[in-house]
């Protein structure tokens, strides 16, 4: 039930730091779930032949201990570690070639049925039921602010073809990147992204604008809320903590 890679970080993976991105290992992580889910015949192309149904992602949350370098080897692992019959939980770990974790991940997904966009019971799929491998990562997930105003308000960005994936939606990591955005790359360059929690709440399609807020914690330093709302919709939530001095 646990699926391993090896993987070489390459030039796609790294920001301007020359190390794996934090966008990007989200990216690593969700590219080895769904080689995990091929490897248990459970993946989306599976599940759309044979059920009808398609996978949505609506949480993720990752502890960075330290981001690999560009060419640096690592191994990635995930598996699940539960089936709650409505929802489903993936843990990935990250290694180096010396074994010390790099970072870990806990996603949350469940079923749809693409008739109806109605949740169907994880359990009466192909989907293991029993024997989870012990988890890794099993932190609660957390509940964000969501009064936002315009006082918090910071950009607007227009969905485009290239944000758009398979499912004709915006991609889970392009709305990652617009996060990040509410941060300059040189605050990014000088301060480390410990963790990272987001919620994907909603659907953004090509020519829908996003409007991207922020807060940071006043009684937590290092911790920024964000929320990006498509009109009156929230379609996206996350919570950053940053290490003050790197």
């Amino acid at each position: 039930m646990i699926f391993e890679s090896q993987r070489e970080i390459s030039s796609a993976f790294i920001d301007s730091s020359v190390r794996m991105g934090v966008a990007q290992s989200l990216l690593l992580v969700q590219d080895n779930l769904t080689e995990c889910f091929g490897a248990m015949n459970c993946d989306g192309v599976v599940y759309r032949e044979q059920f009808n149904v398609f996978w949505v992602f609506t949480k993720t949350k990752v502890h960075f201990e330290r981001r690999p370098d560009w060419r640096e080897i690592v191994v990635a692992r995930t598996f699940p570690v539960d089936n709650l019959g409505m929802r489903t939980h993936i843990n990935t770990e990250i290694i180096d070639t010396d074994g010390k974790r790099l970072l870990i991940a806990n996603q949350e997904a469940c079923i749809l049925s693409l008739e109806t966009h109605r949740p169907v019971k994880i359990t009466t799929l192909t989907y293991p039921k029993e024997g989870f491998p012990n988890a890794v990562f099993n932190e609660s997930f957390e509940r964000f602010p969501s009064d936002f105003n315009e006082n918090e308000f910071v950009f607007e960005q227009t969905v485009r073809s290239c944000h758009i994936d398979m499912s004709r939606h915006m991609n889970n990591i392009e709305y990652i990147k617009l996060a990040l955005s509410v941060f300059t790359d040189d605050f990014l360059l000088n301060h480390e992204v410990t963790d990272l929690e987001v919620h994907y709440t909603g659907e953004s399609k090509e020519g829908q604008n996003l409007r991207v807020y922020r807060r940071d914690d006043s009684e937590c330093p290092g911790k920024t809320f964000v929320h990006i709302k498509e009109g009156d919709r929230c379609v996206f939530e996350c919570c950053l903590k940053i290490a003050m001095e790197k």
